[in-house]
């Protein structure tokens, strides 16, 4: 378990822990069973850091990593940040337009890809801007430009030892408007890990074996999975991508014992009947990115013998802002408490502090917190500290935080306001529903009316008349869905958040 209080870069976290545990396996990777060890993964960070700073990088220069869930990925990730540069962890999804637009936006000088996107880079990547590919030749040759000589990482200079210089730049999702590139500095990332290792216990164990099944690339796996099991030390499998019956097989065959996943993971494994079995050596499940059902909730509070705890983050927040693991209370809906060095306020509309248990926006504060947008720092931080993350909650007799929804979600049927989260709240406390989606749609008598899309849990039987009269039972008239629609299955992001805007725009 390294350290933080000396560590001012995030590789510094690598480079103690490969010195205390360098013959141990590090990571696996689940599809081929290869594994590396730290001092191994130290090596070969130390050899890339070189390289790329004499293929003529310097410090502050953005780095994409248009990578899977490889080892790949997390050698150039510590080598970009060991060596001073800015990491720019991109969406594997994402189309040759999306990649060109943020490789240009935050003026990217190289772009490491793998077979699976090198098509993709090569046509996005702006002049000025160079591709390099994971196996082939050039990458190869950029990896062996330094040697291990290379202990300090020439030409690094100071910045890679100030904790206020900028680690990490990660677009946000740009769901109200263009996205946005948070800037996340050493410090930030350091802190949220400090936070993270204060919570008794941690959420990440050193002798852990952790399932690595959430992209890389999204801050969730990057910090809050990665950053912690490099700090503790613990094993990772890395999962290309999430397959039910793959990732189960390899629970069982790497030894699993700490599972961090979104819902659609919890989701699509809820009805086996051999769960019990399955997860038998599992003693950590954490969802996260979005709500969980509470009928899946259920399910594993049953049948899996142990709690699935939940928590809420933001990439602006490095991301980690409450968990319920804090209070060791695991309730259906509820986000838990906030991080040890975390602070919370609810603000009501007029700016002041919400009356208890009364609903406000989230306002966080803390060493975790992001050095505002790219390029010049713009909607960070106030000059106290506090930053508004556009989230509306309440706090139950606990303390204990409960997502309401995002303001911009908010759904306005005659000049009433409608919070989506409250009714799919009502909606997912069904017995018989695993995942619930609700949105606004224009109306031309009402200016908007609510919409409901619902996946049962399978063999339920539920009907579109099951949802109604609950609803109708549990909310005012203008909160019920006017239209309620049983699907299959919902459309997710690569992060297993809800798209929302798949629905809205009628491809659900």
């Amino acid at each position: 378990m390294t350290e933080l209080g000396t560590a001012t870069n995030l590789a510094d976290l690598l480079r103690a822990t490969a010195a205390a545990r360098g013959p141990e396996v590090a990571f696996v990777d689940a599809p081929t069973g290869l594994e590396t060890t730290w001092a191994q993964l130290d090596l070969a960070v130390d050899h890339l850091a070189a390289g790329l700073l004499r293929h003529g990088l310097v410090a502050g220069d953005r780095v994409a990593l248009l990578l899977g869930n490889r080892i790949e990925f997390v050698a150039s990730y510590f080598a970009t940040l060991r060596a001073g540069l800015v990491s720019l962890p991109l969406n594997t999804a994402y189309t040759q337009h999306e990649v060109s637009d943020v490789l240009t936006r935050s003026g990217a000088r190289l772009v490491i890809a793998d077979e699976g996107t090198e098509a993709v880079a090569g046509a996005a990547a702006p002049e000025g801007c160079d591709v390099v590919v994971v196996g082939d030749s050039s990458f190869d040759a950029l990896s062996r430009l330094g040697s291990r000589a290379d202990a300090h990482v020439p030409g690094a200079g100071d910045a890679a030892g100030d904790p206020e210089a900028i680690a990490v730049l990660l677009y946000t999702s740009g769901s109200s408007g263009p996205s946005k590139g948070a800037m996340l500095s050493h410090r930030a990332l350091l802190a949220n890990i400090d936070q993270l290792r204060a919570i008794d216990p941690s959420p990440v164990q050193p002798d852990d074996v952790v399932l690595l099944v959430l992209p890389l690339f999204h801050v969730y796996a990057l910090n809050a999975v990665l950053g912690l099991a490099v700090a503790q030390g613990a094993r990772s499998v890395l999962v290309p991508r999430f397959s039910p019956a793959a990732a189960l097989e390899s629970i069982s065959a790497f030894g699993i014992t700490n599972i961090p996943a979104a819902p659609p993971v919890f989701v699509a494994w809820a009805s086996l009947p051999d769960l019990a079995e399955r997860l038998a050596g599992v003693r950590t499940m954490i969802s996260g990115a979005a709500a969980l059902a509470p009928a899946i909730f259920a399910e594993y509070a049953v049948r899996a013998g142990n709690p699935v705890w939940e928590g809420y983050g933001l990439t602006e927040a490095a991301p980690v802002v409450s968990s319920t693991m804090v209070g060791r209370r695991a309730k259906p809906g509820c986000v838990g408490s906030p991080l040890p060095g975390v602070e919370v306020r609810l603000v009501d509309e007029s700016g002041e502090t919400s009356d208890p248990e009364d609903t406000g926006e989230i306002w966080v504060r803390g060493a975790n917190l992001f050095s505002g947008y790219w390029p010049d720092g713009s909607e960070g931080p106030d000059a106290d500290g506090w930053w508004a993350t556009g989230d509306v909650a309440y706090a139950d007799e606990d303390g204990d935080l409960h997502l309401v929804d995002r303001r911009r979600d908010l759904v306005i049927v005659s000049g009433f306001n409608v919070y989506p989260y409250e009714v799919e709240t009502v909606i997912a406390s069904h017995p018989a529903v695993a995942e619930v989606a609700v949105i606004g749609l224009p109306h031309e008598h009402t200016g908007e009316t609510v919409a409901a899309y619902v996946v049962p849990i399978v063999g339920a039987g539920l009907t579109t008349d099951d949802v109604r009269d609950l609803c109708e039972q549990r909310l005012a008239r203008f909160k019920c869905p006017t239209t309620i629609t049983i699907v299959e299955s919902l459309p997710h992001t690569s992060t297993g958040k809800l798209a929302k805007g798949r629905l809205r725009e009628g491809r659900p």
